[in-house]
């Protein structure tokens, strides 16, 4: 995107290498084991040669508790349950885009492929370990380019003390489509 705020961070930067993954095969009793043993919240599901097949998180083995109450997670392979549509990353990607990712999918992990390849992971944690000024930066540089647009979508053509034609307030006024308007009328359209 080209007003997407960049921070000069890189997704290979931050993204975990030693991920935790199994093959399609795998129970999920195997699987919740692992994610408990290794202290994760998802398992890449891949072969391998580390080709992506799908992810698999807790929520969806919470879920298979729920509704299979009655099988026991050992009968449930991880190819009956994964997610095979799952958002990714490159890992020369800027951490901005990362974050658009995430939010736009409602995600909190990203896969990092390189080549078809899963070479790492990256999670909201990842994300937050970064100094909290950098955020700041990028909120800040987020605040300015949408203040910026604003002004562009509305076109403020020009400014002059006065009283508001539309309320009647005496402030700074902008023009907007032949009227004299303040600032809080403007901004209500």
């Amino acid at each position: 995107m080209e007003n997407e705020v960049k921070t000069g961070v890189s997704v290979g930067d931050l993204m975990t290498r030693n991920f935790i993954w199994v093959y399609p095969s795998v129970d999920l009793r195997k699987c919740a084991k692992t994610m408990v043993k290794k202290r994760v919240g998802s398992l890449i599901v891949a072969d391998k040669k580390k080709k992506l097949h799908g992810i698999l998180t807790e929520k969806d083995i919470v879920w298979a508790v729920v509704k299979k109450s009655k099988k026991d997670l050992a009968g449930i392979k991880v190819e009956d349950l994964m997610k095979r549509k799952v958002v990714t990353i490159k890992p020369k990607a800027d951490i901005s885009e990362a974050l658009r990712k995430m939010k736009k999918s409602k995600v909190r992990r990203l896969p990092v492929l390189e080549n078809g390849k899963v070479i790492g992971m990256l999670t909201m944690n990842d994300i937050l370990k970064i100094d909290p000024g950098l955020f700041e930066l990028m909120v800040e540089s987020l605040k300015i380019k949408e203040e910026s647009a604003k002004l562009k979508r509305h076109k403020k053509t020009a400014r002059k003390a006065g009283h508001c034609e539309e309320c009647g307030e005496f402030d700074l006024l902008y023009r907007d489509d032949g009227v004299w308007v303040c600032e809080a009328c403007y901004n209500s359209k």
